[in-house]
């Protein structure tokens, strides 16, 4: 059963990761390059989109590598599921102070409501995230390790 936790606990974050990490990388890269109405309604309609979604993904793997901590604590590896743990955490209250509030006024924009200082949010929330994204690789990374 514990292996089952953790082959499931590790698919879950590693699918968060790339989800992230192709967030960071690929689709804000492409919808900079738009026009700027239409960059900033993809911006808008990715944030409703992923705003929906990503909350239970990251409490899911944070619940998840909380069990596999328990669960295995006598294990090898326990530590390093423990440090993954602590760095979920600090992903999700991260998320939950500095990229939501954001995310929550830029999910509502339209060209004709945004404040004038749009991109420099969605900016500062594209920052906030390439460090969320570090966390959570290394998060990722260590449950990996845990594995072997």
């Amino acid at each position: 059963m514990l292996d089952t936790l953790e082959v499931v606990t590790t698919v879950v974050v590693g699918l968060m990761v790339g989800v992230e990490f192709s967030v960071a990388f690929i689709m804000n890269r492409i919808l900079d390059a738009l026009p700027e109405d239409s960059g900033q309604l993809g911006h808008a309609h990715g944030g409703r989109m992923l705003g929906a979604l990503m909350p239970f993904w990251y409490i899911g793997s944070l619940v998840l590598s909380a069990i596999w901590a328990v669960a295995g604590w006598h294990h090898h590896g326990a530590g390093l599921v423990v440090t993954a743990a602590g760095l979920l955490i600090v992903s999700v209250v991260m998320s939950m102070l500095l990229l939501v509030p954001i995310n929550n006024r830029n999910k509502t924009w339209t060209p004709d409501n945004r404040p004038a200082d749009w991109k420099q949010q969605l900016h500062r929330w594209g920052r906030y995230h390439y460090l969320r994204v570090a966390g959570i690789i290394a998060a990722f990374t260590l449950l990996v390790a845990a594995l072997t």
